[in-house]
């Protein structure tokens, strides 16, 4: 089991559940691509997508790239791209409760939800991607394009830097903060509040305002995921993702 749903009166709330981590891999992406369609087809007037305790998801499971290399990639990579997908354009609210760090991929799943809580303690936000030597697919650019605006998507995907507390509220990566003990309870309590608006015209202003990225993440996504994936396949890439796996994930246990 990689996700936990449960429900706080009409709102679903779903937990990441694939190790300490929540690193994501190809059957954690399939389960939230799962997920997403069977809320849809539930009577859940919003959902909150959270991860365990300390961690919402720490991106990309680099350990499975290393260990799995060009086949395992080429199964990786569109599974990652639909379950950004299916939250992005998940019709009825989504709040994220970000009760730890959300990194690189976690980040890009944060900002596929419509608000997220994060909690001030010890957590941290970033697209990290580029220091492992690899580049997003289109879909989770046109997500972050869409949570963050193009201005700021180019120091976050350059630099990589990850913000907590007040420097994420600042850069506008996390819309409030909150203790550690409540950001679940807030996160509940802003989807009951978003749920409470009329279902479909909620997700008519919803896909109003994502259209523009929806559009060209079906125009363009086949064309960028073959050059993505033949970047994540290259001889450099995979010896990059091993370098990192080596000096920063075996290190750090």
């Amino acid at each position: 089991m990689t996700t936990r749903l449960e429900t706080h009166g009409e709102v679903a709330v779903l937990h990441l559940a694939h190790g300490k981590a929540n690193a994501l891999d190809t059957e954690l992406c399939i389960d939230l691509v799962t997920r997403f369609d069977e809320l849809q087809a539930s009577s859940c007037t919003a959902v909150v997508l959270t991860g365990g305790e300390g961690i919402f998801s720490a991106g990309v499971d680099l350990r499975r790239i290393d260990d799995g290399g060009p086949g395992y990639v080429r199964e990786f990579l569109p599974a990652l791209s639909d379950a950004f997908l299916a939250v992005f354009d998940f019709p009825r609210p989504v709040v994220a409760a970000l009760n730890g760090h959300a990194i690189a991929g976690g980040a890009v799943l944060a900002a596929a939800c419509d608000h997220r809580v994060l909690t001030r303690e010890r957590a941290r936000i970033g697209v990290t991607e580029l220091l492992v030597g690899v580049p997003f697919p289109l879909t989770a650019l046109e997500v972050l394009r869409c949570a963050f605006g193009t201005s700021a998507l180019h120091g976050l995907a350059f630099f990589g830097e990850t913000y907590g507390g007040e420097d994420a509220l600042r850069l506008g990566l996390a819309d409030e903060l909150s203790d550690q003990d409540t950001v679940l309870p807030r996160a509940i309590e802003v989807a009951e509040r978003l749920g409470s608006v009329g279902t479909d015209a909620f997700g008519h202003t919803k896909a109003q305002i994502h259209r523009p990225f929806i559009e060209r993440i079906g125009e363009q996504r086949s064309g960028d995921d073959a050059r993505v994936e033949k970047i994540w396949t290259s001889d450099e890439a995979l010896a990059s993702i091993s370098a990192y796996v080596d000096r920063v994930l075996k290190k750090n246990g």
